[in-house]
């Protein structure tokens, strides 16, 4: 056992230029633990906080040094001599001493980063890879991928309404075959867009950005790339949606003002979707399908296809196991985005995840769209077993440093590791 000496934090920049935090936690016998946190930019409404100074002459007022002062002269005072390996004992005073239901004193940036930062402290206190610290198993799962290769919505300046259109290579034996599908597809696509015409700059998580003429034209680009990389569709790689409508939802209404102006009603958008799965068939993913305040829709969609297509909501749950209870008692969805930064701590997620597990609801691992070279979600993906995990695309280096890391831990594992695969796929299929 060891108990902390020490926190420091520093100010850093995210991967799109923005300030976030990185906190370093010290333990008596020298060792460090280290985590940078992570921002979104599609945001659910009642996910934790994340404290900005609002100071407009830094940053433009996205600056996180008041973040970097609780760490430091609040947060630091209050957990020095805690067992580093009391996780549970120092997420809860973390949020006992933040005070609030959101995490809006402290910040859910800085306390997630002493949360991390205490976990990475903790491992390398054991001695232990972090996936081990976390979960000690006979046998550990590396998870299905889900590259983000053409972005829309928020994620890009261009004509598509939806946000990520993603592919999955569930019919490969292993991850590092999966990687290696997921990067030829990606390049196959990229020959597809410039023979077409089109543009091949890259969003924020580094999928394609071109000005499609439909949300539709995105689907059946994905379809030749596939083919031209030499896959199955479907079968081989599918493809997987997160549209988040909570970004197109307006009083009431899901309007696509990025494509041809339509507007259409919570029935009609379960509607839409009934469509698109008889359309698409390779699809087996679908996440935040309706908008985060769209209950009654969530329930209707979850009833109509809740056991055809993995139902993944993130908006609506928030990593947030009091909201998740009221998802799981209304019926709404069938899986669970986790995302460390929506709840603050590391307790809450494992929490969430246990959640799931016992309520028959998938789980995926996500990061967010400002990212970091951080890899702490890579590990938690192998360590709680839950077989998906959603870190980008297949460039960008915040994006490439997560997927290297599970190159690194399936190759550790050895034969101690085996790939969720088409075992994924195979539930809804």
């Amino acid at each position: 056992m060891s108990k902390i000496v020490k926190l420091d934090a520093l100010e850093i920049l995210d991967s799109r230029g923005n300030p976030t935090i990185q906190v370093m936690l010290s333990v008596e016998s020298g060792r460090t633990g280290i985590a940078k946190v992570p921002s979104g930019a599609s945001t659910g409404k009642n996910e934790a906080v994340e404290l900005r100074d609002g100071d407009r002459k830094r940053y433009g007022g996205k600056g996180v040094q008041r973040a970097v002062e609780n760490v430091v002269h609040v947060i630091q005072p209050a957990i020095t001599g805690t067992e580093v390996c009391e996780q549970e004992a120092i997420d809860e005073k973390l949020v006992a001493l933040d005070g609030t239901s959101n995490k809006g004193c402290l910040g859910a940036n800085a306390i997630l980063g002493v949360s991390v930062a205490a976990a990475k402290a903790a491992a390398c206190e054991q001695d232990a890879p972090f996936y081990r610290y976390l979960a000690q198993r006979e046998a550990y799962v590396l998870p299905v991928p889900m590259f983000n290769v053409l972005n829309g919505g928020r994620h890009a300046d261009n004509s598509l309404d939806f946000q990520e259109f993603m592919i999955a290579p569930v019919g490969a034996p292993s991850f590092s075959e999966a990687l290696q599908a997921a990067s030829e597809t990606f390049h196959a696509l990229k020959d597809i867009l410039q023979t077409k015409g089109y543009e091949t700059s890259v969003g924020d998580e580094g999928g394609f950005a071109p000005r499609l003429r439909s949300n539709e034209e995105a689907m059946e680009l994905l379809g030749s790339a596939i083919d031209k990389a030499g896959y199955q569709v479907g079968s081989g790689i599918a493809i997987n949606l997160d549209p988040a409508a909570s970004e197109f939802y307006e009083k009431g209404s899901y309007v696509f003002r990025k494509s041809d102006q339509s507007r259409k009603s919570s029935s009609e958008m379960v509607e839409l979707w009934k469509e698109w799965l008889r359309r698409y068939p390779e699809v087996y993913s679908l996440e935040d399908g309706l908008a985060e305040e769209d209950w009654d829709g969530w329930t209707a969609l979850t009833r109509e296809l809740g056991t055809k297509v993995q139902l993944v909501a993130d908006d609506i749950f928030v990593t947030n196991p009091k909201i998740f209870h009221k998802g799981i008692e209304r019926r709404i969805a069938n899986s669970i985005l986790i995302k460390l930064n929506q709840i603050g701590t590391i307790s809450e997620t494992l929490r969430c995840i246990e959640i799931a597990r016992s309520n028959s609801y998938t789980a995926v691992i996500s990061h967010r769209s400002g990212e970091t070279d951080d890899t702490t979600i890579a590990d938690l993906a192998v360590a709680t077993g839950v077989g998906q995990i959603k870190a980008g695309s297949v460039c960008r280096g915040e994006r490439i440093a997560k997927y290297n890391r599970l190159l690194e831990i399936e190759h550790e594992l050895g034969h101690r590791a085996s790939y969720a695969g088409s075992g994924v796929y195979s539930r809804w299929k």
